[in-house]
């Protein structure tokens, strides 16, 4: 599945949620992937809901147009109270966006696109704006997009209401400098119930582009004090892990033993050939794939590979399986990669091995918990994603767990340290349940 990402830079999507209360933004269509073409925009953008057209030039203008109605290709005009066009520019930072809405009361947009009479996007499926601001809407040129009707890109999203914040937490944390010199301490003093096992072996999976990479490197920033990047990170098409790896994390930060091992994985695609593969899986699972193996989509692996590890021990096997999902994408995992995810569980569930869900850039998915990362867990809209993906994936609410990764950040920040602690305390504590149900008490270390 290929990684499709917004183009919004922070203070821009800062400035676009400043036109909604508590909305959510979720990316459906990006010209410059899918195309400057209307039919694609109607394949993606079709009964969607509430949605955002974003538009981009070179002249530093982000302006747009909101409709709360479908998209339906009906043909006809479409009267909508709260549409408006909107703008703003990078270089009037401290601006108010321009907002401009219908003079005409029979008319909001013409919905065989994105046909806003005074601004028509897409035009003649080319990179271009047609603009009239005689039109329906009236405003400035020179003030909407600066006379600049090339585009550099074009994205619609669709506008979700984030519900705003609960009375309660649905979920207690402890947000103080104390709670996470205790996080800290219950891992270093855990040690797997095993004698033969010095480490629990945590497997991470998921789509392309959900953040795996960057959780073992935001643990690894936590252990470490400062922001690391050991893993390799970014944005392509493709899963840019392409070798399995195992990744110790070295004590540091007062800390003097770390009991597991991280192994990152191939990123899971919908396409045959392409991303991890389930025989792959079952491989790692049950520790013949070593360090290094570079996967080949089209052939799992051979018997016959210097990688592969014949004999597995206890300690080379799998302790416990991460999914990791992008919150800002639940909603758009189309049904080609649930399938996927759930042969995978079933494989998990085969071998016993304990699983648990991650959602990672939950800042990204809700403004509430970017203003505040202590708002994740009073958050209605990610307790609404949590609810979803327990759905979709078929696992525990209690077995999902809210992370926000260091992506842009350079120095480490506690209430993100105590999160990411917290997931790891829960991945332990799932591991050792792997250890109590495959051991009896007498082949357990005393």
């Amino acid at each position: 599945m290929s990684t499709v990402t917004s183009s919004l830079t922070k203070w821009q999507k800062k400035k676009l949620c400043s036109l909604f209360n508590n909305a959510n933004f979720s990316l459906l269509f990006k010209a410059s992937v899918h195309g400057y073409n209307i039919n694609i925009f109607h394949q993606k953008c079709n009964y969607q809901g509430p949605t955002v057209i974003v538009a981009y030039n070179k002249s530093g203008y982000v302006f747009g147009a909101f409709t709360s109605k479908n998209y339906g290709q009906t043909n006809q005009n479409v009267v909508d109270d709260k549409a408006f066009l909107f703008s703003f520019n990078d270089k009037e930072v401290k601006e108010d966006p321009l907002r401009a809405l219908s003079g005409n009361p029979q008319f909001s947009f013409l919905d065989n696109g994105p046909n806003f009479s005074s601004l028509v996007f897409l035009y003649n499926n080319t990179a271009t704006v047609q603009s009239n601001p005689a039109s329906a809407y009236k405003f400035d040129p020179l003030k909407m997009h600066g006379n600049d009707l090339q585009l550099t890109e074009c994205e619609v999203y669709r506008v979700e209401d984030c519900g705003g914040l609960m009375e309660k937490p649905w979920r207690n944390v402890q947000w103080n400098s104390e709670r996470r010199k205790a996080l800290l301490s219950i891992i270093s003093g855990w040690k797997p119930s095993v004698s033969s096992v010095k480490q629990a072996r945590i497997l991470l999976v998921g789509p392309v582009g959900a953040g795996k990479s960057s959780f073992f490197n935001s643990i690894n920033s936590v252990f470490k004090g400062y922001v690391s990047i050991q893993a390799n990170t970014g944005t392509a098409g493709t899963s840019l892990t392409t070798q399995f790896r195992t990744y110790c994390i070295k004590p540091g930060s007062g800390v003097s033993h770390v009991p597991f091992t991280m192994c990152d994985s191939m990123g899971l695609e919908e396409g045959l050939n392409s991303g991890l593969d389930v025989e792959d899986f079952a491989s790692i699972l049950k520790g013949h794939i070593q360090d290094r193996y570079q996967f080949n989509p089209s052939m799992p692996i051979q018997p016959d590979s210097p990688h592969f590890r014949k004999s597995p021990g206890f300690k080379d096997k799998i302790h416990c399986v991460v999914y990791v999902i992008d919150t800002c994408k639940i909603k758009l995992l189309s049904d080609k990669m649930i399938d996927k995810l759930a042969v995978f569980r079933r494989k998990t569930n085969q071998l016993g091995v304990p699983q648990l869900v991650l959602l990672t850039k939950v800042d990204e998915a809700c403004p509430l918990v970017a203003e505040d990362l202590k708002n994740v867990y009073q958050s209605h809209y990610i307790n609404k994603m949590v609810q979803e993906v327990s759905a979709q994936l078929g696992v525990s609410l209690s077995a999902v767990i809210p992370v926000k990764n260091y992506c842009q950040e350079l120095e480490i920040d506690p209430q993100t340290d105590i999160l990411l602690l917290n997931a790891v305390v829960q991945i332990l504590r799932a591991a050792e349940g792997y250890f109590d149900d495959l051991y009896c008490p007498e082949e357990k270390s005393e």
